[in-house]
């Protein structure tokens, strides 16, 4: 954990570094190989920022029965199934307080009648330096126990003055109903991930999750998820939802292998929800967030 935490930090104060210099050295940056460099100690050998630091708080309810949203199926693409009307959701947060860490992600889930339809979106950086995803999943329920989803991606990053790379691949989840209150699944990303950019060196990381989620009333919900992200030890992430009042709600979880614990409050307004989010690393401070989530009534 120490290592894993060192390297983040490190980690940072290069893309800090990085952005600073292409600010106010532009001309050098463009006739010198310090760029390649950098990209190569990143790229090769780091994880993509292509998820907010506090991804738990938004994907919390995936398996949740009563507290589906739509975030839900982007952490579990077998959570499509259990949503019975259209759904919209926007997060965003400025990483570190940094403007030019900031992300931000958009989701929106459309019900038919054959199985159901989700759309993701997903943009972190600024003009030097960022990273995009776009998403399309498919998710159904097998019967009453099991429910089942799949999702395509397209994934670039784009550097100033250097062009840009792109790659796709794609997520598969599956949730089983063991009661009418305990939900279990298995979700997978990239599994077979393929070399991209200019040399072919590059690839996002595969990463194996399986969860749990219990309804333990009707204003309570806990999650529990072990998470391996290729080349890394296995981390725990784990939440908990609480229903305070009819229109007033608050989270907070944790995620092991980055040493993140994030909070929050939410405010219902008849079909929209607002939740005011807050993710605190012990070494690179406070992430604020904000989560706006709309649910067309049944």
């Amino acid at each position: 954990m120490p290592g894993v935490l060192t390297f983040l930090s490190g980690l940072l104060l290069n893309l800090k570094s990085f952005l600073y210099f292409r600010r106010t050295n532009p001309f050098c940056l463009k006739k010198s190989l310090l760029c390649p460099a950098f990209l190569l100690a990143t790229l090769a050998n780091a994880q993509s920022f292509r998820l907010p630091v506090s991804f738990g708080y938004a994907k919390m309810a995936a398996y949740s029965n009563q507290f589906n949203d739509a975030f839900s199926f982007t952490a579990n693409q077998g959570a499509l199934a259990a949503r019975k009307t259209f759904a919209a959701g926007l997060y965003g947060e400025q990483r570190f307080q940094l403007k030019a860490l900031s992300a931000t992600s958009a989701a929106f889930v459309l019900p038919t009648t054959s199985g159901n339809f989700g759309l993701k979106g997903d943009y972190f950086g600024e003009q030097a330096y960022n990273e995009s995803t776009l998403g399309l999943a498919y998710g159904r329920a097998l019967g009453p126990k099991a429910a089942v989803g799949v999702q395509f991606n397209y994934y670039r990053v784009k550097v100033a003055g250097y062009g840009s790379a792109s790659t796709i691949n794609f997520d598969a989840g599956a949730i089983f109903h063991l009661t009418p209150q305990l939900n279990a699944g298995l979700h997978v990303y990239n599994p077979v991930a393929q070399g991209w950019g200019k040399e072919g060196m590059e690839k996002l990381p595969a990463v194996y999750n399986a969860g749990l989620g219990y309804d333990a009333s009707p204003q309570f919900f806990v999650s529990v998820e072990m998470e391996k992200v290729e080349d890394n030890p296995i981390g725990i992430n784990a939440g908990i939802h609480y229903q305070m009042a009819e229109k007033l709600l608050a989270r907070v979880g944790m995620q092991s292998a980055t040493s993140v614990y994030y909070f929050g409050l939410g405010v219902q307004l008849k079909s929209f929800r607002i939740d005011v989010t807050a993710s605190l690393h012990p070494y690179l401070g406070l992430t604020p967030g904000l989560l706006l989530l709309y649910a067309q009534k049944e």
